[in-house]
């Protein structure tokens, strides 16, 4: 059973930076590709980013494309989301998620373990 917790959360104005951190334990995290995912208020959740377990892929949604950087340091069992440029649209509780498989983006239950999220506001 592999647990994961996220931090980094916070209050930034528009045009800012944040880093989100997502610490792994209970198990071998360098066999799993690793995600992050956000739900706005009243939205969906949406995928943002993956990183395959070697760090040889990453793949990001359209809307975050030059902007965030997806990150592990497998040594330390931590995946990490730079996020630059930060709009108000960006406001949501960010997830981070690992699979087993580095996958196209899919339903929730395709993803093996979930942490509780970190809460993101951009101000204007």
């Amino acid at each position: 059973q592999v647990q994961l917790v996220e931090s980094g959360g916070g209050l930034v104005q528009a045009g800012g930076s944040l880093r989100l951190s997502c610490a792994a334990s209970g198990g071998t995290f360098s066999m799993y590709a690793m995600n992050w995912f956000r739900q706005a208020p009243g939205k969906e959740r949406e995928f943002v980013a993956a990183i395959s377990w070697g760090s040889t892929s990453t793949r990001y949604a359209d809307s975050v494309k030059g902007r965030f950087t997806i990150s592990r340091d497998n040594a330390k069992n931590t995946v990490y989301l730079q996020m630059n440029s930060l709009k108000p649209e960006d406001t949501a509780v960010y997830y981070c998620a690992a699979s087993r498989r580095y996958r196209p983006p899919g339903a929730d239950h395709e993803y093996d373990y979930w942490g509780q999220g970190t809460q993101v506001t951009v101000s204007s």
